[in-house]
This record gives structure tokens, C-alpha cells and sequence, in this order.
């Protein structure tokens, strides 16, 4: 079976592996198999979490041909949160739909 296994290293870093699993892989395998061509990284069950094409999966989840393991870092900062304080420090007249208007325009036009 051919299985891409993606690592979330860092901000905007993405590594990326090919694997030939045999047919009965499971996604523990494919986090040895990680740990085997990556040998700086280490999982950490608090740091890392594991998902199949964007989906949560645990690692005793069978793998299908063609399956993309993703092994991502948690969340630092709740995005809603982040966005929150951005839209503070900006300000609400330098955001929005209408937020560069013609000099003497309508509002909302």
C-alpha cells in the first residue's frame, strides 16, 4: 500500500514521506515508520495529533491504499480568540467590506 505521511514541523513547514505499508498497517505503524526517516522528531501524545485526510484517527486505525496520515501540532491560541485581539489592535475603521471608501461615497456603497 502506498501511504503519505504528513508532519506538521513547524509554522508553514510541512515535511512530507512516502511509505510502502504492508497490507494490515495500522497508524502506530506509521508513527514508527515517522520516527524511523525522521529522526528529530518524537511523539509526544500531548504535543502531536494524528488525523487520516483531516479527520481524527486513533492509532489503532487500519489504513487503506492511498490513505495521507497527518501528524499535526495542537493549537497554540484559540483562533476565535486570535481574531478577536487582531480586530482590537487594528481597529474597526480598517476592516470590513467598506472599510476604503471613496472620499464624499455613501456608507455601505
Amino acid at each position: 500500500m502506498k501511504i503519505q505521511i504528513l508532519l506538521g514541523w513547524a509554522p508553514r513547514e510541512i515535511r512530507s514521506y512516502e511509505w510502502d505499508a504492508p497490507l494490515a498497517a495500522t497508524v502506530s505503524m506509521a508513527l514508527d515508520h515517522l520516527h524511523q526517516v525522521c529522526l528529530d522528531w518524537q511523539w509526544d501524545a500531548a504535543q502531536w495529533h494524528v488525523a487520516i485526510w483531516g479527520q481524527p484517527a486513533d492509532p489503532n486505525r487500519k489504513l487503506a491504499n492511498t490513505d495521507r496520515v497527518e501528524v499535526l501540532r495542537g493549537l497554540r491560541v484559540d483562533p476565535k480568540v486570535a481574531r478577536r485581539e487582531r480586530f482590537e489592535k487594528q481597529g474597526s475603521r480598517s476592516t470590513g467590506l467598506f472599510a476604503k471608501r471613496r472620499a464624499g461615497g455613501k456608507q455601505g456603497y
